[in-house]
């Protein structure tokens, strides 16, 4: 039977961009999955681009949003905090709800770095670790439900090959060098989107997030990619794991 998913993501996007194939092919083989998004409100555009890119992807509900801002982008979640200067507690809280009411057995969020650094994505790291934990502790939070032990967590992080080819053709080289260069030996889990349908569907659910294709350069220039460059790089998603408990459970 197929683990349950749980998807972490700091912006619309992300989910499309790091982990799209993965929930493409798990939901395409009968998996269930959820996903939480930690900006961008209910209302905003990028709200409902990503309602429309998890719907391309599979995912038979639509996203919980968090509703805070965007870390440069007050208009994200009008009248809410900062993602990153909430309090943290009250974040976990909130998180250890969501998770003993779905009750995965597989969480997906960024590695400690955030993949490239971005304070939103460490910041997602350090909620989705810390409520993971929380959430198996019967002591505490105690009126949020029953406790839940996530079994494993996988954390998208980037191989060497990957980062080369976008120093090449996508970033320069000031913003490629915040990526980490991870050699194949150190990544756990290489998940290979090997079906044309589903690289389609991921390249699909990308497309979908508009305003973020009009605003960033980079993911204008990812897009622009020759088709099989561009099909190499988003075919290809990258994990590192972490056991919750002994033998943990496979992503897929």
């Amino acid at each position: 039977m197929a683990p349950r998913l749980l998807f972490v993501h700091a912006h619309p996007d992300d989910e499309s961009l790091w982990t799209g194939g993965t929930i493409a092919q798990h939901t395409a083989a009968g998996g269930d999955a959820d996903l939480i998004v930690c900006t961008w409100a209910p209302g905003t555009q990028r709200h409902a681009e990503v309602v429309e890119a998890a719907r391309i992807l599979g995912l038979p509900r639509e996203p919980i949003a968090l509703g805070y801002a965007d870390d440069r982008i007050p208009a994200s979640a009008p009248g809410a905090p900062r993602f990153c200067e909430a309090r943290l507690d009250t974040q976990v809280r909130e998180m250890v709800a969501h998770i003993r009411r779905l009750r995965p057995d597989a969480l997906v969020t960024y590695d400690p770095i955030g993949v490239y650094g971005h304070q939103d994505h460490i910041h997602a790291h350090r909620l989705a670790d810390a409520a993971a934990r929380a959430a198996a502790v019967p002591n505490i939070y105690r009126r949020l439900g029953d406790p839940w032990q996530i079994k494993s967590i996988y954390e998208v992080t980037t191989s060497a090959w990957m980062v080369d080819t976008l120093w090449e053709h996508v970033f320069d080289e000031k913003e490629v060098d915040r990526l980490q260069a991870v050699s194949d030996d150190d990544i756990d889990l290489r998940v290979d989107i090997d079906s044309a349908a589903l690289l389609d569907r991921k390249e699909a659910a990308i497309q979908a997030h508009h305003t973020e294709l009009d605003r960033s350069i980079a993911m204008k220039a990812l897009m622009s990619l020759p088709t099989d460059i561009r099909r190499k790089l988003l075919a290809t998603e990258c994990y590192h794991r972490r056991d919750l408990i002994p033998g943990g459970t496979p992503l897929l």
